[in-house]
């Protein structure tokens, strides 16, 4: 108790000192809708490297894939997908950091799996179709709710107030038996108050490697009241999903035999997971000055994988199965997500403090059941469990954030957060194995930034992130107690150009680890990446993103990550030996990726775009072994919209098209690998890949109305 009370004394003085420092005049009027996010967001003079996306953005492209895939085209980002199609099980990867280390928030609530500390898109379905804009901040970025940003945080922003009634029908169909089916509605505002508003959707893909289906069902919800100074927002979304299992991958033989193979046979070899989330939003401008937001969520999850396997030890399951019985199994996850925030907000003249709280509490119930047995032992019934351990973890989070003015073309950040983390869990995993874990970690994390305005169409930025990180459930089982919270110190030197033919930003950054939990390249038992910690590493690099007014017709956007991602002094044991091998390559972590777009659009009714992505070789795992290297690759892909406007019962008919890997290209973007022994008769080197679709393509018709 008493590390709160000196984190929260100490931090509520930054906003006293700040306000003090600065004249007291009047200031614009915030737009209520965008208060949701800006306690996460930044703006965009702000000493952070970011990139923002707007629905106009979203739609070009937005035909059933997952937002993981949407967001690849943007600085350091890459992208995969277990079917190989961009649906159903996506990953996500910012300047080498996997999913697990970006922070994600939708509508300032978090989203990352409290525990696994992963985001699973495939719950969502169809998401991006009510996203009103988002925000992608790399490296530690702001303060943000949830988990820590170590390779960047993605704060998500749903649909808005519409004050119109209307509503769009969308249908999109492609290779692979895919398809995509939502309905779309608003009320308008009813009574200059009420809002009503919703989507269902519905996406189905047979996948790229065989039999890798996926079917999502989704809903979006939201009634809104508003008034000059208020907006009320209850908001009810989420999915049911069934996806073919397709995480194990192929090894290399049969890669080259049939990439599109699938090497589990059982028919019911599926995942299947319902999620629900309902939030609550009261937004308040009280006067000219402060307004208020405070945010409450409820996260219901449920579901299971099924596997079958034969030949199994009867110790592994509890005794429930004699042994070298056939098993049917189910892995259930059960789990409930509660989350409450609270902001205020001050702002007057060139002054902005922002101040806020965050408290959450998770809780989980890993269990599995035997739902078929060859030869069951005499006293088993279907459904019982062979293990069980129950888990809870809780997040108290206060930052407080203050933007100012220094002098005419000086400006700075300041941003200082605690973070209180309490994680337990107790009784036996999968592998029936005890668990008992009673871990709390107490984090601060201090930021400091300037933004020095040249002249209108010019500024330099510098700044200063620390970020602590918790380890994730997996690392508590596959470490036991040697496993070690990281530390991260992000350093970023920027410069913004604006002018009316060229947009530029470009960045230096240096973020240096402290224990950081990589990925040794391996995967557990359910297809999730094991980590280990490492005492001392470093990601350095520089961004480049352009934007280039060609003609009144073609404009080019480029972007270019150009990185050294390295682990110091790497100690590990190999062939019965502890071995240094020195400086080594960080997995997964390309040291070039590149996104080059050249955009026709000789009026408003029609634009087309031909992307090219390149990524470069990359490890999987931390050795720098040959055998382990994954090549580079370069995909290209076409994209094109065209509005037909209607005068009858539609007001328009919106055609996208897209042709991805328009090359054909067979490559693979992700994979695994065992490295027991280098060396002698008993080497093994055990790899899996993951390989992507070749051509395919998607075209959709939106009717507006």
């Amino acid at each position: 108790m008493k590390n709160y009370i000196l984190y929260l004394a100490f931090i509520l003085v930054v906003p006293l000192w700040a306000q003090e420092a600065q004249p007291q005049d009047s200031t614009q009027t915030q737009n209520l809708d965008e208060v949701l996010v800006k306690a996460v967001r930044v703006q965009p003079n702000a000493p952070i490297t970011h990139s923002n996306l707007t629905k106009k953005d979203i739609r070009k492209r937005n035909l059933g894939q997952d937002i993981p895939v949407l967001l690849n085209y943007l600085p350091s980002v890459v992208s995969s997908s277990d079917a190989g199609t961009g649906i159903g099980y996506t990953y996500l990867r910012v300047r080498g950091s996997d999913a697990t280390r970006v922070n994600v928030t939708i509508n300032g609530i978090p989203y990352n799996d409290a525990e696994s500390q992963g985001t699973f898109w495939v719950n969502l379905g169809d998401f991006a179709s009510s996203v009103e804009s988002l925000q992608l901040q790399r490296g530690v970025g702001t303060s943000t709710n949830g988990s820590g940003a170590f390779g960047a945080s993605l704060n998500i922003l749903t649909d808005g107030i519409s004050e119109n009634a209307g509503g769009e029908i969308a249908n999109s169909f492609g290779s692979f038996g895919t398809r995509k089916h939502s309905i779309k509605f608003t009320t308008g505002l009813l009574n200059d108050h009420f809002e009503f508003a919703g989507r269902l959707s519905k996406i189905y893909s047979d996948g790229y490697v065989d039999r890798a289906f996926t079917d999502l069902k989704s809903y979006y919800l939201q009634g809104n009241y508003v008034d000059k100074n208020t907006i009320v927002k209850a908001i009810a979304f989420g999915g049911k999903e069934k996806t073919y299992q397709a995480w194990y991958g192929l090894s290399k033989d049969q890669l080259e035999e049939d990439r599109t193979q699938n090497p589990y046979t059982y028919d019911n070899e599926t995942d299947n997971y319902w999620q629900d989330h309902y939030q609550l939003h009261w937004i308040e401008t009280l006067n000219a000055n402060w307004s208020t937001n405070i945010g409450l969520n409820y996260t219901r999850g449920k579901g299971y994988f099924e596997q079958f396997k034969d030949g199994r030890s009867a110790a592994d399951y509890n005794n429930l199965i004699n042994e070298d019985s056939d098993v049917v199994v189910r892995r259930w996850l059960d789990n409930h997500f509660y989350v409450a925030n609270a902001n205020v907000t001050y702002k007057k003249n060139s002054l902005e403090l922002i101040t806020g709280i965050s408290y959450s509490d998770y809780t989980n119930d890993h269990y599995g059941e035997i739902i078929w047995g060859s030869d069951l032992a005499s006293e088993t019934n279907i459904r019982d469990r062979y293990y069980l351990s129950i888990s809870d973890k809780s997040d108290f989070s206060i930052f407080s954030k203050a933007t100012f003015r220094m002098s005419e073309k000086l400006q700075a950040f300041l941003d200082i957060q605690g973070r209180f983390v309490n994680y337990t869990t107790t009784g036996l995993t999968s592998d029936r194995a005890p668990i008992d874990i009673d871990e709390r970690f107490d984090f601060f994390n201090p930021k400091l930034g300037f933004t020095y305005t040249l002249n209108p169409g010019n500024s330099l930025y510098v700044s200063y992130a620390r970020a602590n990180k918790e380890p994730n459930r997996n690392d508590f089982e596959s470490n036991a107690v040697d496993v070690q919270h990281e530390e991260l110190n992000d350093f970023e030197l920027g410069w913004r150009h604006e002018s009316d033919r060229l947009r530029l930003n470009a960045n230096v950054y240096y973020m240096q680890y402290n224990n950081q939990l990589v990925l040794s390249g391996a995967l557990d038992n359910v297809g999730e990446y094991l980590r280990e910690n490492v005492d001392k590493s470093y990601r350095l690099g520089l961004e480049l993103d352009v934007s280039i007014v060609l003609t009144e017709q073609l404009s080019l956007v480029s972007n270019f990550a150009l990185s050294k991602n390295k682990i110091q002094d790497l100690t590990i044991n190999r062939d019965g030996a502890v071995q240094n091998l020195n400086d080594t390559n960080i997995a997964f972590s390309p040291d070039l990726i590149t996104t080059h777009a050249l955009e026709y659009a000789p009026n408003t009714k029609f634009r087309a775009a031909l992307i090219g992505k390149y990524v470069g070789e990359q490890y999987l795992s931390n050795t720098d072994t040959e055998a382990s290297k994954l090549d580079s690759y370069f995909v290209t892909d076409f994209n094109f919209t065209y509005t037909l406007p209607v005068n009858n019962v539609f007001d328009s008919i919106v055609f996208t098209g897209m042709v991805n890997n328009l090359f054909d290209l067979e490559y693979v973007d992700r994979g695994f690998t065992y490295l027991d022994t280098w060396s002698g008769p008993t080497a093994t080197e055990i790899q899996g890949y993951y390989p992507q679709a070749t051509r395919n393509f998607l075209l959709g018709m939106t009717l507006m109305f």
